[in-house]
């Protein structure tokens, strides 16, 4: 009992320091990533002693009134996790994540698929091992049996298929700003056009 305590406080005092919009652990209990961590702990307890059918109930319960953080029973989360938001976070079975892991909303731990998973051994790890202090930024995708190392940081966007080293940084492609034409730039391109059209050179 004393455990669950400290881990509900360790929990509490985790937003409170990384989520700037939340001033006390009063607020901090009803942040929506709180539920679904403290009832994946409970899941996960009755996973691991075989009660599978009531955890995936308790986990399907959690998703419901969390805004879509699906944390399958099996997975391990470790101490501190903070879920950002919440909503449509995927967390699949085999997945590992590390102490004081941030991660963002839209975030995806999961498999490559069942056409290749499928194939595996019994048994065989399907998705990503996150290691400690590593953030994972809004709409993250880790896909399949990769690891992801300490203190790494995959930013929003990126897809990761393979392996990320300790400390390394993934970034996804920024998006590309095309300033709009004035109504005199647009005119002059259309005459050119037209003028190209109209001389057989186009």
């Amino acid at each position: 009992m004393r455990r669950l305590i400290v881990r509900a406080r360790e929990d509490l005092s985790v937003i409170v320091a990384r989520d700037p919009s939340v001033r006390t652990r009063a607020e901090a209990l009803l942040h929506p990533a709180l539920p679904a961590l403290w009832t994946h702990r409970l899941a996960h307890a009755l996973y691991t002693r075989g009660h599978r059918q009531l955890a995936r109930l308790l986990a399907y319960l959690a998703r419901s009134v969390t805004g879509g953080i699906e944390i399958h029973p099996g997975a391990r989360l470790g101490r501190r996790v903070f879920i950002d938001h919440g909503a449509a976070v995927v967390i699949g079975e085999t997945a590992e994540v590390g102490d004081d892991v941030t991660i963002f909303h839209q975030v995806t731990l999961g498999s490559v698929g069942w056409w290749r998973d499928g194939r595996r051994a019994a048994g065989a790890r399907r998705h990503p091992v996150v290691g400690d202090r590593v953030v994972l930024g809004t709409n993250a995708i880790v896909l399949g049996p990769v690891t992801v190392g300490d203190d790494a940081l995959v930013g929003a966007g990126s897809l990761v298929l393979g392996d990320v080293p300790p400390g390394a940084r993934v970034m996804a492609p920024l998006g590309e700003v095309t300033p709009r034409l004035s109504a005199a730039d647009r005119e002059e391109a259309d005459e050119l056009l037209r003028a190209l059209a109209t001389s057989g050179c186009w």
